[in-house]
């Protein structure tokens, strides 16, 4: 816009119909023609985070008045056209998480399909040299397997300030926010070379001595990000004489980072164990881009000559001077893993012929060195850049990403052997089974078989598979039963207002015994809790019970083909009423009610009725039965009740068992219609009617045959129950 002499009108950036901004919060936006408070707007005068060229939304950017109206923003801002790609790596390429990682690849591409020699041009220089020796430091190593080489550089006299423009460039294209030159060197050359870098404010570190190792277990520590963490014993720390510096590998402390006053500066490069760094970065929920790299391993051999290339490059921005030599702790230099590939084992995995200098110049490419060469066999020793391989499939996965998948022939003929199905019976009787329940109103449920120990007591702990990298605090065993995982989602659903619930889950659990054996166990979980089924107009809605539960049991039982030869009852502390059922001496089930204590722990206020069928043993029960098919008999069934006068507590269970003991061959069935209770039958005493069937394949039964063996049933209920009839 331009002055006029009436008034001081301001030059501003303004994104006209058609642009595109980029805030640098949300997604881009396109200008349309729109409406303002009825005035029509061709556009929008921006501020500087809405076209991303900082934080600021105070007001609206005003440019110098010297800008050129009309000029684009683009050209004004001296802002450059680029190219950036963006690549897909799976986790074991650590290799490649740099750009000269990728350079190294894409010359090794470029070799084996041109033909020609293609080389990555290496920023490292050899113009290191001290300019003196005023800041040495001494650097101890007391964990050597935590911290297998660590490097340092001293440098004194800086500036720390902005980086220059085009190193701002650089970072902000790769989506990283400049901070100050020191910083922003190490970040730099981190994504250049993989190998993360750490800047500590020399001044701060007492005594000039860096000593890297652990400290107490619950020791407080204050990060950047200024929150006081309670450090365990496993976490490796950067200390100096008196007090703990940074967290090594992962994430700095407040007290020794680079701050604008900052003048001198210790450079740290390292090698960090990444088993170290992946526990210490999960524990403390720091996931940084240094953790991210050392977890993966990073490249042992270069942190001398990327300490080098960083030195130079904060002389050259920040200035000072090079106040030290570099200091290099390497107690037990690496060796190169050695791997030996064969001819015939590569055209195995492969599938192609791949000549020999093939797979010379391929692997050379890629850093490899050519141990030794045989009639049919190459020996390759790795290059420190690629810690994930150790074998000869390995070496075969580098040719043939280079040499490219698509590469390989596909053959004429294909041999393959039939498949055995091996798991079709267990398959069948899992599909079964899920479907009858499916059927029956339950809903299926699959929760984590990694959960929280606090579930559980000491003396379950004991045998529990406790996870070495767990997920979190909350994650952090594998499950002993089936029980507890369920409950969560019983108590996600009831905090939600769904109060009626019927689930089932097939699942495992796992245990280890005191010989560190583990076993694996599949089970059938069901939970009921609130009402069995939903009311309607016709009758009223039923509420579940122990009873709904034995039924939904006995039916899966059915569904088997198999039938329980006894319930007992059984102390347990998780269930109420603990029913087991038994079939040929294997106890196969559980059911009862969920004990009080543990639906407290989960928040659950209703009563929730649980089954644990052990599924394995109901599978080999399964495979042993021989099912049979018969016709209908075309003679018909007789029916007959009887009512009995027992003790208040005996279960229908023990009537059953009486039952068989009276032998009798047409009777077919029995069941339980009804009970009564009344003083007028006795204290302490209950009716029970029964209905038994009765039938004979072969001819019609008559009232006297069935007056027998009624009488033969009787009997028995009399002897063994001390029952009366109650006529």
């Amino acid at each position: 816009m331009r002055r006029c002499k009436c008034c001081c009108r301001p030059k501003v950036v303004v994104a006209t119909i058609g642009t595109t901004i980029y805030p640098v919060t949300g997604d881009p936006v396109t200008m349309k023609k729109a409406k303002i408070r009825g005035v029509e707007s061709q556009g929008m005068i921006c501020a500087e985070d809405e076209i991303g060229l900082g934080e600021s939304h105070a007001g609206i950017m005003i440019l110098p008045d010297d800008s050129k109206v009309g000029m684009p923003a683009a050209g004004y801002f001296k802002l450059t056209n680029d190219f950036i790609f963006e690549i897909g790596l799976t986790p074991n390429r650590m290799d490649a998480m740099s750009h000269l990682g990728v350079a190294r690849d894409v010359c090794a591409y470029l070799c084996h399909h041109t033909k020609k020699d293609t080389v990555v041009k290496t920023p490292f220089k050899n113009g290191f040299k001290p300019d003196n020796q005023g800041l040495q430091m001494e650097v101890i190593i007391e964990n050597t397997e935590a911290c297998q080489r660590y490097s340092g550089v001293s440098i004194e006299g800086v500036t720390v300030a902005e980086s220059p423009g085009w190193l701002q460039q650089k970072l902000k294209s790769i989506g990283l926010r400049p901070i100050n030159n020191i910083v922003d060197i190490t970040n730099f050359i981190l994504h250049e070379s993989g190998q993360p870098l750490h800047a500590f404010d020399a001044d701060a570190i007492t005594g000039r001595k860096v000593i890297i190792k652990n400290l107490p277990e619950g020791t407080p520590f204050t990060t950047l990000d200024e929150k006081e963490r309670k450090l365990a014993a496993e976490d490796l720390m950067i200390c100096h004489a008196e007090a703990p510096m940074c967290i090594g590998g992962v994430y700095g402390g407040l007290q020794s980072g680079v701050s604008a006053s900052t003048k001198n500066i210790f450079l740290e490069s390292a090698w960090f164990n990444p088993i170290y760094i992946r526990k210490t970065s999960l524990r403390h929920g720091l996931r940084t881009d240094a953790a991210t790299r050392f977890e993966k391993g990073v490249d042992i051999s270069n942190t001398v000559h990327v300490l080098k290339r960083a030195a130079i490059l904060i002389k050259e921005i920040a200035g000072g001077e090079i106040a030290s030599d570099i200091i290099d702790v390497y107690p037990s230099p690496k060796q190169k893993t050695e791997v030996a590939l064969k001819y015939h084992y590569l055209k195995k995995l492969s599938g192609k012929n791949y000549h020999g200098d093939a797979v010379k110049n391929i692997l050379h490419s890629l850093g490899f060195d050519l141990l030794k060469e045989g009639a049919d066999e190459m020996r390759f020793a790795v290059p420190f850049s690629k810690p994930d391989i150790s074998m000869a499939a390995d070496i075969v996965e580098e040719i043939m990403r280079i040499d490219g998948l698509d590469n390989v022939e596909i053959p004429n003929t294909i041999s393959i052997a039939p498949a055995v199905e091996t798991l079709a019976h267990e398959a069948a009787y899992t599909e079964k089974t899920a479907e009858y329940l499916a059927g029956s109103g339950f809903r299926e449920i699959f929760t984590n078989s990694i959960t929280n120990s606090a579930y559980y007591t000491d003396d379950v702990l004991q045998h529990t598979v406790k996870m070495i990298n767990n997920l979190s605090e909350e994650l952090n065993i594998m499950r002993p039963g089936m029980m507890e995982t369920g409950l969560t989602s019983i108590a996600y659903n009831l905090n939600r207002k769904n109060n009626d619930l019927k689930f089932y889950e097939f699942g495992k659990t796992y245990m280890v015994n005191e010989t560190g054996k583990y076993s694996e166990k599949n089970h059938l979980a069901i939970y009921v809790t609130g009402n069995k089924s939903a009311g309607s107009w016709k009758e009223k809605a039923g509420k579940a019970d122990f009873y709904f539960m034995k039924a939904v049991v006995e039916k899966i039982m059915h569904v088997l083909g198999l039938q329980v030869d006894v319930y007992t009852r059984s102390e347990n502390t998780h269930l109420i009423n603990c029913l087991q059922a038994t079939i040929k001496n294997q106890m196969v089930a559980e059911i009862g009610m969920v004990s009080n204590g543990i639906l407290d722990r989960f928040d659950i206020k209703q009563p929730v009725f649980y089954a644990d069928l052990h599924w394995d043993s109901l599978l080999k029960l399964n495979k042993k039965i021989n099912i049979q098919h018969k016709d209908v008999s075309k003679f018909p069934a007789v029916h007959r009740d009887l009512a009995i006068i027992v003790n208040k507590v005996l279960p229908f269970e023990a009537v059953e068992k009486a039952t068989h003991t009276a032998k009798v061959n047409k009777l077919t069935s029995i069941s339980l219609f009804d009970i009564f209770e009344s003083e007028k039958i006795g204290a302490g005493k209950k009716s029970m009617a029964i209905s038994f069937t009765f039938s004979d394949e072969e001819k019609t039964l008559t009232d006297k045959e069935i007056d027998g063996m009624m009488q033969k049933i009787i009997a028995s209920y009399e002897k063994e129950l001390g029952a009366e009839v109650r006529k």
